[in-house]
């Protein structure tokens, strides 16, 4: 039975929940939150949508130019200089070298753009949150569509650039969807753990900044972890982002299935980190707004 408490008067029942049924809606809040706030998430990813190029000429045509831009320079200098072990795909080694690379760029700067804006997201939007009844943590629900849009730009030109030189794409590239959406997942809950740091103390935006670049190197971008010796080629996978390039570059590159135990490592990170983030964004839910 609930029980009821008294404050100020006002009777407020207070529900007396078993173990498992707090766990079960500590599973479901999140999403029936987005689902609650759906209206409002629409309307504020249709303008920063709209703004992200705001002021320009071209507009979102630069989102197109841009991984045009990358492919075209990937293809050039690893032509003359780099050295890289060859992908399991036609059109010859400049053409592997070039998307093997870019493959992995599209996933690092996916998780870049969100570390580099989540610790300072609620500051954007301090206005909204101090002065209205502002569901704050749907800010990185919104921010990580947001940035999905324009990851999904550079997909799509990767996947048509490799369409026009190799003639044709594997079919495993129809399971793409299957790999953002627990990136996105992890996004979101790398992004609420930011989000609640980055409301105490802006350091958290100045480490990122410092420490996002150099990641980098610690996720296969630039070569294929199977270069590592033991026990370096395991222990890369502590980096969560090593599972969704290999996942990436096996399905839209080589065409074949990854590996299961790798999708279920990519899954497991997902699940963690959303659940953890939430958790620490809610925990620290009602101090944030008198601390922004």
């Amino acid at each position: 039975m609930p029980s009821v408490n008294v404050v100020n008067g006002k009777q407020i029942v207070v529900e007396q929940l078993a173990p498992g049924e707090r766990f079960t809606r500590f599973l479901i809040r999140p999403f029936l939150q987005m689902w609650y706030h759906q209206d409002l998430i629409q309307a504020i990813l249709r303008r920063e949508v709209r703004d992200r190029f705001k002021g320009s000429a071209a507009g979102w045509v630069w989102a197109v130019i841009a991984p045009l831009l990358a492919i075209a320079v990937y293809t050039f200098a690893f032509r003359t200089t780099m050295k890289l072990p060859l992908t399991d795909i036609s059109g010859g080694p400049q053409v592997a070298y070039a998307l093997f690379i870019f493959s992995g760029i599209v996933i690092f700067n996916f998780f870049s753009e969100m570390a580099f804006r989540a610790p300072m997201l609620l500051h954007e939007y301090a206005h909204f949150i101090k002065q209205t009844i502002f569901p704050s943590d749907m800010l990185a629900v919104i921010s990580t569509l947001r940035a999905t849009a324009y990851a999904a730009i550079s997909v799509g030109v990767m996947l048509l650039f490799q369409l026009l030189v190799t003639g044709g794409l594997p079919w495993t590239v129809v399971f793409i969807p299957l790999v953002f959406l627990p990136l996105m997942a992890f996004l979101v809950g790398m992004a609420w753990f930011l989000c609640a740091v980055g409301a105490f103390t802006r350091d958290a935006g100045y480490f990122m900044i410092n420490v996002v670049p150099l990641f980098m190197f610690a996720t296969p971008v630039f070569y294929p972890h199977e270069m590592l010796s033991a026990p370096f080629d395991l222990l890369i996978y502590a980096n969560a982002l090593t599972a969704y390039v290999e996942i990436t570059r096996d399905i839209v590159l080589v065409g074949k299935m990854p590996n299961p135990a790798v999708c279920a490592w990519a899954l497991f990170t997902a699940i963690f980190t959303f659940y953890f983030g939430y958790w620490f964004y809610d925990r620290y839910r009602n101090v944030i707004v008198d601390v922004l």
